[in-house]
């Protein structure tokens, strides 16, 4: 079953950790061969496009976003099979994001203006995992 979005109860937990302080989200993405607009009909590019340019687009939306939020990019590479994990679990591509708190994240998260565009990230992915680690 892929995962794309959080659940409720993800969700709660995550606030329930009570971090306090900076949070990274590692990110793990698996593109889908065609982009899917079906659910962001107004976001479809003319002419079908891959996973990775439908993310590629999301990635250009979303890092003014991010930044005037107070986020970072801290890192951004290609994936491949898991050197210890499964072997039918590869990923796409991996990120670190920075957020200087959860409160930041999920103000940037729910902000009018990155949900109109979040659309990009769901017509991309097939599936993807995101593991908020806490800064020491």
């Amino acid at each position: 079953m892929p995962h794309i979005e959080p659940t409720q109860q993800a969700g709660r937990a995550l606030f329930e950790r009570g971090i306090e302080g900076p949070i990274v989200m590692l990110n793990l993405l698996r593109y889908r061969e065609q982009a899917d607009y079906s659910k962001s009909p107004q976001l479809a590019p003319e002419a079908p496009i891959s996973g990775k340019e439908a993310y590629a687009r999301y990635m250009q939306a979303t890092l003014p976003l991010l930044e005037a939020a107070g986020g970072e990019l801290v890192f951004i590479g290609d994936g491949g099979q898991h050197l210890i994990g499964p072997a039918d679990e590869p990923w796409d591509l991996v990120l670190l994001v920075r957020h200087r708190s959860l409160q930041t994240f999920m103000s940037f998260a729910t902000n009018a203006d990155y949900l109109a565009i979040a659309g990009h990230r769901t017509a991309a992915l097939a599936d993807s995992r995101l593991l908020p680690i806490e800064q020491r």
